[in-house]
């Protein structure tokens, strides 16, 4: 996997991925930025999420489970002083789908969390990482 940042202008980056995308990103006002981008931390963050989010959808799809949607809201503490690492996150999971067993999407959760999601477990290093979820019937 690769990755290139390169500074724009006042606190502003562009990151271009091995796999062709592009990314803005920017640093927050006290530090030049303009609100004009997401934060680094804010991407890292979501990273996470749509890592969890992906592992849980492929697993109920695997299980052949009728998954129709699948939203993680994120919510995160950091330190109070330089490295300002992420020391909470809390995930929950709102899950669709047609007779969703609350077990099954348990088991995805636990799944994603225990064994698959790099991002998660590689930020579990430093954060207390805690999930929920919620299963709603469509």
């Amino acid at each position: 996997m690769e990755c290139s940042v390169k500074w724009v202008d006042d606190a502003t980056f562009l990151a271009s991925t091995g796999s062709g995308h592009f990314v803005t990103m920017e640093g927050a006002a006290d530090a030049g930025g303009k609100n004009r981008a997401p934060r680094p931390m804010e991407l890292l963050l979501a990273g996470a999420g749509g890592c969890s989010a992906f592992d849980v959808v492929t697993i109920l799809k695997r299980g052949r489970h009728a998954v129709t949607g699948c939203e993680a809201q994120l919510k995160a503490e950091r330190a109070e002083t330089d490295p300002r690492v992420f020391t909470r996150i809390h995930y929950h999971f709102i899950v669709r789908g047609k007779a969703l067993k609350r077990e099954a999407v348990e088991r995805a959760v636990s799944l994603s969390a225990e064994k698959y999601c790099s991002a998660s477990i590689m930020l579990g290093k430093t954060a207390e990482v805690t999930h929920d979820f919620e299963v709603v019937e469509d």
